[in-house]
């Protein structure tokens, strides 16, 4: 079979990414041909995918992702493609993995009623509109139940094409025998002393990832507890807005950022909490990957799999509306808290209660069914 994968960029670091890569490996070593088209490419080019760069740009996000999709288009035209399946939505999909959360429910939590009239916004309402919309034909693979809630309430009749994967969790992440010496190590590695308390937060994409949430919290600690926690920032994105938010606050000294990183798992061990208060999320895969190497963790319930930290029993979960000093309060509480031997035993155990790697199996189901018109599996 010779599948066309659509996805504006690729660089190893950001999870969309991550699960496309999954999801191309799990068809290449099924026998498929997997063409892959994008507008940028960081990294190595495994064996099995043949990329394909479009070559069109523009000042403007949605003007380029417009020209993108002409180009694209036109040159799958020219090509026999079984299945077209696209990680951002767009017209002329076959298969969407839906990475990204529902717009029409964003502009309406974010009351941005003028907006609408904006190009920009037209253009990623139109986009989804051609993926959810009722003359769609897209089979689309979603990743959690809000995202199954916000697209089925703008788009009505779009339930049947919805298909849920459970998580695609590398096995790589799991922690190893040896979480107590890879604590020590890291620790000791950047001068760390054992009664610091370390937070971590993960992802790229500060913005949407609410590092200033985090390092407003951070802030707002008592004195004495402040002075023995530092937040490690591990992702790839501006830094510069942040740098200066934790100077202006006082805690420059206890913020670092790391850049993206292929050791993640070697900072779960090492650290005391995981904190990741995202504004919005569809999934949100470092909460799981935190939970299973037993870190508790502190997350909004607008991430999408923050009901994962509830039904695991490892940590706690902001509700919305969202307030700062209910995130500022958490935090406190987690870092003194003596529950934190039990969010971490229940977080540990958790992998051997719901499948957290099965997405790319389920992945490649629904696109194989999709290529020969079939009824695509629930």
């Amino acid at each position: 079979m010779k599948i066309a994968m659509l996805i504006y960029q690729y660089f190893p670091y950001g999870g969309q990414q991550r699960d496309f890569m999954r999801i191309a490996q799990r068809c290449i070593d099924a026998g498929h041909q997997v063409d892959v088209y994008c507008l940028s490419w960081q990294g190595d080019i495994p064996d099995g995918i043949v990329r394909h760069l479009v070559p069109v740009s523009a000042i403007s996000r949605h003007v380029l992702y417009q020209r993108y999709t002409e180009w694209t288009q036109a040159a799958l035209k020219k090509q026999s493609y079984d299945v077209v399946v696209g990680f951002s939505k767009m017209p002329g999909l076959d298969v969407h993995f839906a990475a990204d959360p529902c717009f029409a429910e964003r502009m309406r939590r974010e009351n941005r009623f003028l907006s609408r009239y904006l190009p920009r916004y037209q253009h990623f309402l139109r986009y989804e509109q051609a993926v959810f919309g009722a003359e769609s034909r897209t089979q689309v693979m979603i990743l959690s139940p809000q995202q199954q809630k916000d697209f089925s309430a703008h788009y009505p009749g779009c339930e049947d094409r919805l298909h849920m994967l459970p998580p695609g969790i590398s096995r790589d992440r799991l922690p190893g025998d040896d979480i107590e010496s890879v604590r020590n190590e890291v620790r000791e590695q950047y001068q760390r002393a054992p009664d610091e308390l370390l937070i971590l937060q993960v992802g790229s994409g500060f913005r949407v990832k609410g590092l200033d949430r985090s390092i407003r919290a951070l802030a707002a600690l008592p004195t004495a507890l402040r002075s023995r926690a530092r937040l490690l920032v591990i992702g790839q994105g501006r830094a510069a807005k942040y740098r200066r938010l934790a100077r202006r606050l006082g805690v420059d000294d206890r913020v670092e950022f790391l850049g993206g990183r292929d050791d993640v798992p070697r900072f779960f061990a090492a650290c005391d909490l995981y904190l990741n208060p995202a504004h919005y999320e569809s999934a949100g895969y470092t909460i799981i990957e935190a939970i299973i190497n037993g870190l508790p963790v502190l997350t909004t319930d607008t991430c999408g799999y923050a009901f994962h930290v509830r039904q695991a029993g490892a940590g706690q979960v902001c509700p919305s509306p969202f307030r700062q000093k209910d995130l500022n309060a958490r935090l406190h509480e987690m870092l003194i808290s003596s529950d934190r031997h039990n969010w971490r035993s229940n977080g540990l155990a958790y992998v051997d209660k719901v499948d957290v790697f099965g997405m790319a199996d389920t992945a490649l189901a629904i696109i194989e069914s999709a290529a020969r018109s079939e009824q695509v599996p629930a």
